[in-house]
């Protein structure tokens, strides 16, 4: 897949999700979410051809401009969109799939200090509400909604609705699937 064809479906995930977004411009010129995953999907390559310290240094900036820090080492898949962007952290072995969604203040987190894969695996079609926290090196299933400030430590299928501190998880409903406003 080329370049472009990652930053136009990028643009569209985001017109999609954000009933603010007016204009494919308004997007490029003004979401720090979008400016932090085009700049990852840089500093991922980097780090993948052995460029490790530039990657670092490259990431490094980019989350000193727009308050989202994403490890060059993490794995994001395609239109991902993090929504306000402020406060987002994203670990080292952390896994993201494709069309999920984030709000400000989540963390993709470790628990361990040890070299080894150690922070969450999201599924494809997540969404994570802002606030929220996964921790180590768990999964959550496609299709998953993480209502906002849940505190996630354990393995959820898909299909899952978690809410509360620590999250329980429970299937979702009908409902959840298409009203899920309640977790920005």
């Amino acid at each position: 897949m080329s370049v472009l064809t990652t930053l136009v479906e990028d643009v569209r995930a985001a017109r999609q999700r954000d009933p603010a977004a007016k204009s494919d411009l308004e997007v490029v010129l003004t979401y720090p979410g979008m400016h932090a995953i085009w700049a990852h999907r840089l500093h991922h390559r980097m780090w993948l051809r052995g460029w490790r310290l530039p990657a670092r240094i490259v990431s490094q900036l980019v989350r000193s401009w727009t308050g989202v820090e994403i490890h060059p080492g993490a794995t994001i898949g395609r239109r991902f969109f993090i929504d306000h962007g402020s406060g987002v952290v994203i670990g080292e072995t952390a896994e993201v799939g494709d069309d999920v969604t984030l709000f400000h203040g989540v963390t993709l987190g470790g628990t361990v200090w040890r070299a080894e894969k150690r922070h969450p695996t999201v599924g494809d079609r997540v969404i994570v509400g802002a606030g929220a926290t996964l921790l180590g090196a768990i999964r959550i299933g496609a299709d998953s909604v993480v209502g906002a400030g849940a505190v996630v430590l354990h393995d959820a299928p898909a299909h899952s609705l978690l809410v509360g501190v620590p999250a329980t998880a429970r299937p979702r409903s009908p409902l959840d699937a298409t009203e899920h406003h309640w977790v920005i």
